[in-house]
């Protein structure tokens, strides 16, 4: 374990969240766009992504590339958290200030992911 505590728990962050995809799909089901297709496997989809994401950080030869993987990934994500800004049926019943504080708190993520790139 050479690498910094943070990265471990970015890691274990990833990875719980990608199981949950799996075990509450509906509630990421119900925040996709509607012009999104197959909204149940992009969830799953979107879950596996995590957990390998979460895993490659793990693994010195694929935690560069699995940062960038990440940052891309919450790029896309981005699109769901402006989304849910776009009305109140597709805000889900979360308070419009949390979905705006989601967005910066997405570029902070993707900033907390680049450091860890040497």
């Amino acid at each position: 374990m050479t690498e910094p505590i943070g990265l471990y728990i970015m890691a274990a962050m990833y990875i719980v969240a990608g199981v949950i995809h799996f075990i509450k799909p509906k509630m990421y089901m119900r925040i996709m766009p509607k012009y999104l297709p197959s909204h149940k496997s992009l969830v799953y989809l979107s879950g596996v992504a995590e957990i390998l994401l979460g895993i490659g950080l793990c693994i010195p030869k694929l935690k560069a590339i699995s940062i960038y993987g990440i940052i891309a990934m919450l790029a896309v994500f981005l699109l769901v958290h402006f989304y849910m800004l776009s009305g109140k049926k597709a805000a889900a019943g979360i308070p419009k200030w949390i979905l705006i504080l989601r967005i910066p708190l997405q570029f902070g993520l993707m900033y907390w992911a680049w450091i860890y790139l040497n």
